[in-house]
């Protein structure tokens, strides 16, 4: 069984704050099965210029990586937020980006209105897929292809996840690491991050 994961936080501005902290908290505090030993997770973030991102409420992050730069990422999380649904929807090169992506990543992961773009790119066509509460209809009227699944915590369909808002990538998170590394290692980096409950749609 594979390691080690490349994974990749993508980031822009007015991107939801816990919609890509909570997928880094997860990721990247998680251990091997016993609590030490190298961390199975190296988490970066990456945006389309590189350049300082302005995200909600005022937080501002310096991203390691342009999408011309990103080393290539075996998982690629895509949050959400206004800044989705107010300008990312129409960029077309962020994107294409994220379609070609899509193409060689072993995971490609959405939280919150993340899903939106994975729907603009096709990616979640004849799928199912969930997004925050507030976007049900936006993502079932404006993509009739994709079969939305109201009131979960996240929907699997394989190499594509996607979660409801906000706090749910905290969920898919945890459900990630449980299906690659198994129970223990999850509920361990749960008790670590002191989080309740984390499993189960």
């Amino acid at each position: 069984m594979k390691k080690k994961w490349n994974v990749g936080l993508l980031l822009f501005d007015e991107v939801e704050v816990l919609d890509f902290a909570g997928p880094f908290e997860v990721f990247s505090v998680t251990a091997g099965a016993d609590g030490g030993g190298d961390r199975p997770f190296d988490v970066k973030t990456v945006s389309e210029t590189g350049r300082q991102v302005a995200a909600r409420n005022g937080l501002t992050v310096i991203p390691d990586y342009s999408i011309d730069n990103a080393p290539r990422f075996d998982i690629l999380i895509i949050p959400g937020g206004s800044g989705v649904r107010n300008h990312e929807i129409h960029n077309e090169r962020l994107i294409s980006w994220i379609k070609k992506e899509a193409a060689s990543v072993e995971l490609l992961l959405s939280v919150c209105t993340g899903a939106l773009l994975l729907a603009e790119a096709g990616l979640l066509n004849g799928k199912s897929a969930t997004t925050h509460w507030a976007s049900y209809d936006r993502l079932e009227q404006e993509y009739p292809e994709v079969h939305v699944i109201r009131d979960v915590k996240f929907v699997d369909e394989g190499n594509i996840v996607t979660s409801g808002g906000i706090s749910a990538g905290i969920n898919m998170s945890f459900h990630i690491v449980k299906r690659l590394l198994g129970e223990k290692t999850a509920w361990q980096t749960a008790k670590r991050m002191e989080y309740d409950s984390p499993f189960g749609p």
